[in-house]
């Protein structure tokens, strides 16, 4: 199976770093035009000194806050130039460096930090591009959630959890709404990777003896690298997947969420 994206144009959120990283690295070096976005502007320059486009393939870096509905509109008019988005993927989001509190010591602040983060960028991200994609009669949206869009979360943070949730919610309903366009929406939930200094912290907290337990509960008995979210990705944004829509891949180890 070769999965190759030459000349198609990509949007990957949260890609500073980590899985949104890894994902805009996969993409390039199967010849996509990659346009990477965060909000973490030297992190983004790292990527693009240090990426290996193959095939045609590029990245290009933008600083977006994507929060800011009108600034994601002008990155994806920017992005798509003469032509739509033939891809778009959703990673920004996290627990903002937030920790588990009881639920009535969570401020509204707090709340709406993790649901923005999560959500709204989300759904600034997929507005954006449905205009082109559907003018076009095609495109790809993956969503990344989480195994706390399916469960409750390790993370034990209340916004954390339903705000993935309210991801595998949206992908859903966008599947249904967008098929009859030639879009398919799709998510993957990856289970936990220490793949941002937020999660490196909630592993390093579970001591040794945690971790070896989280690990022993992995079927596959190894935690998860970004890349293999990014390659979950890549099928359902490529052809092979042209029949597959409003679908929850968890990308876990494990042979459930």
């Amino acid at each position: 199976m070769d999965i190759h994206f030459e000349n198609r144009r990509v949007i990957v959120t949260g890609a500073a770093r980590g899985i949104g990283q890894a994902i805009a690295r996969a993409f390039a070096g199967r010849g996509a035009i990659v346009f990477a976005c965060d909000r973490l502007e030297a992190e983004l320059a790292r990527l693009a000194e240090s990426a290996a486009p193959a095939r045609g393939g590029r990245i290009e870096t933008r600083t977006v806050d994507l929060t800011d509905g009108a600034a994601v509109a002008a990155f994806v008019a920017e992005a798509d130039g003469d032509g739509a988005i033939d891809v778009l993927v959703t990673v920004a989001g996290g627990v903002r460096g937030q920790a588990p509190r009881p639920i009535e010591e969570v401020d509204e602040a707090s709340w709406r930090q993790i649901y923005d983060a999560n959500v709204i960028t989300a759904f600034h991200a997929a507005q954006a591009v449905v205009p082109g994609m559907k003018a076009a009669g095609r495109g790809r949206i993956v969503t990344i959630s989480s195994g706390a869009g399916l469960r409750p979360s390790l993370t034990g943070i209340q916004s954390y959890c339903s705000s993935k949730h309210a991801v595998v919610g949206l992908t859903r309903q966008l599947a249904h709404e967008l098929g009859p366009f030639g879009i398919t929406v799709n998510s993957v939930a990856p289970g936990f990777l220490r793949t941002s200094p937020d999660y490196e912290r909630q592993w390093q907290g579970y001591g040794e003896a945690g971790q070896k337990a989280l690990v022993e509960r992995i079927a596959m008995r190894r935690l998860g690298e970004a890349d293999d979210i990014a390659h979950a990705t890549l099928f359902l944004a490529s052809d092979y997947a042209s029949w597959i829509t409003g679908q929850v891949l968890p990308v876990s180890g494990h042979p459930f969420p």
